[in-house]
């Protein structure tokens, strides 16, 4: 449903609302300096003057969200306590569940299902007060990273609609990018929240395995794949999570730790943190572009006081664990589905799914094995470094057209999946990793940075982030495709 045209009683159009950042929109919420209808509003006419153009949002309903705004406009009123995110304009991934919303998850199998339950992570979101607009674009079951499915086609980069924004959550990077939302949510086992935000300009967060539980789950004590927050700064991202982290009774590995921390002041001093630089993550091939992005940025470390090193981490074994691991889910989430419809699903995912059915006992436990390893190998690692700094992906934002990169720095990839390993090595150690703006590429094209913390260490490494973020300065940019006349 396309967002059109609403009225807003005692008042005109704010255009400049959806570029203001999350954290000041929700404070003009507060102080009653806005109200929510007009903030969704402004949202809703950013959506229908630019989705058109990048095909970020899948699925709306302006007027649920319009009577969802009405209802937090008169708790406002009435002086009823409000949320941590009262009355913020929010778009869900079209992987998690919504009641009463469509939810397709990039599949024509499930083009007109409408599930009765929220996801955990959007009814969080809700309880909190944010106002629900649509959802979000994403690949044929969330598989490979890049945003086109056969139910709504491809989503386009804002800063070039011809590349892409890269996936899973391309929809909510993309959205993020726009202004149409100041929130999103997303997913990620092999980079899904990292990568489009690198791809856009905007941040993500992956965060360690049950820092935001994950329920309903087909695999409850899986941590390869985790729900996390989108923004278009740190500082956005980290009031977000206060609202979507805590413990869930029904999610056995949920972090049991008080989340309003990650509402508090993010300025630190970093005089002294201990940087690991690893510009290939190991022996990862790099596209030229990524590399000079991210040497720029060593000068900023090291300009806020940080004590830069070149070290890479020890992820011997990660790529196989990860690889393992992931075709197992793959076929636990999916083989039933496909034994009834291959026919229906796309190559990369019955590839995933046919590589799951091949896996033996011991293959599993081998990668169980490897993957604890890897694990203590990281503790051990961050007994010696604070953070650690890599690039997201590697590569630029490459043409829409195209599923993966077959090439990356003259190195042939050999599966849809290959070339995501800068993250997807990282997804395998259980430590949180934050995509930051970093800088853009010869063609103008977002290139982000990848810190890494260790495991819960959370709160840490959004301090550190938001500092190198400012200090970049390249976090917040108004892509070309959003026309001064569309705000």
């Amino acid at each position: 449903m396309a967002a059109g045209p609403a009225h807003i009683e005692g008042g005109g159009e704010r255009p400049e609302l959806p570029d203001l950042s999350a954290s000041e929109l929700a404070r003009l919420l507060r102080s009653g300096q806005a109200s929510a209808r007009e903030v969704l509003m402004a949202h809703l006419q950013r959506i229908e003057a630019v989705n058109p153009r990048v095909n970020a949002i899948v699925t709306q309903d302006a007027d649920a969200a319009m009577a969802a705004a009405h209802n937090a406009d008169q708790r406002h009123a009435a002086g009823e306590p409000l949320g941590t995110l009262h009355g913020l304009p929010v778009a869900h991934k079209d992987l998690n569940v919504t009641a009463g919303m469509r939810t397709t998850f990039g599949s024509p199998l499930f083009a007109e299902h409408v599930p009765d339950v929220d996801a955990l992570i959007v009814a969080r979101a809700k309880a909190a007060g944010a106002i629900t607009v649509g959802k979000t674009n994403t690949p044929e079951f969330g598989a490979g990273s890049q945003t086109f499915n056969p139910v709504f086609g491809a989503t386009g980069n804002p800063w070039d609609p011809t590349r892409t924004c890269g996936g899973s959550s391309g929809g909510a990077a993309v959205a993020l990018a726009c202004g149409m939302v100041p929130i999103a949510d997303g997913s990620d086992m092999g980079g899904s929240l990292r990568n489009p935000a690198s791809f856009c300009g905007v941040a993500g967060l992956r965060p360690s395995p049950g820092r935001v539980p994950t329920y309903p789950a087909r695999h409850p004590y899986g941590t390869l794949s985790v729900d996390g927050p989108m923004a278009r700064t740190v500082a956005d991202l980290a009031f977000f999570l206060s609202a979507l982290a805590g413990p869930d009774s029904r999610c056995p590995v949920s972090i049991d730790e008080e989340p309003a921390i990650f509402g508090g002041p993010l300025e630190r001093d970093l005089h002294g943190v201990r940087v690991a630089w690893s510009p290939r993550l190991g022996d990862l091939p790099v596209d030229e572009e990524v590399r000079n992005v991210m040497e720029a940025a060593r000068p900023v470390f090291e300009a806020l006081g940080c004590d830069v090193r070149e070290a890479d981490p020890p992820l011997q074994g990660a790529d196989e664990a990860f690889e393992t691991l992931r075709a197992f889910q793959f076929e636990l989430s999916y083989g039933a589905l496909y034994d009834r419809n291959a026919g229906q699903m796309k190559a990369s995912v019955q590839w995933n799914i046919e590589a799951g059915r091949r896996l033996s006992g011991p293959d599993v436990g081998r990668a169980e094995v490897l993957r604890g390893k890897v694990f203590a190998a990281m503790a051990d690692f961050f007994e010696r470094y604070d953070v650690l700094v890599a690039p997201v992906s590697q590569v630029q934002p490459f043409p829409v057209a195209l599923e993966h990169p077959s090439v990356v720095d003259g190195r042939q990839m050999n599966s849809y999946i290959e070339w995501m390993r800068s993250c997807s090595r990282l997804s395998i150690t259980a430590c949180p990793a934050l995509s930051v703006p970093a800088g853009f590429s010869s063609d103008g094209l977002p290139i982000g940075l990848q810190l890494v913390g260790p495991y819960r260490g959370e709160w840490p490494l959004l301090q550190v982030g938001h500092m190198v973020e400012v200090a970049l300065g390249a976090a917040g940019r108004r892509p070309p495709v959003v026309q001064p006349s569309s705000s």
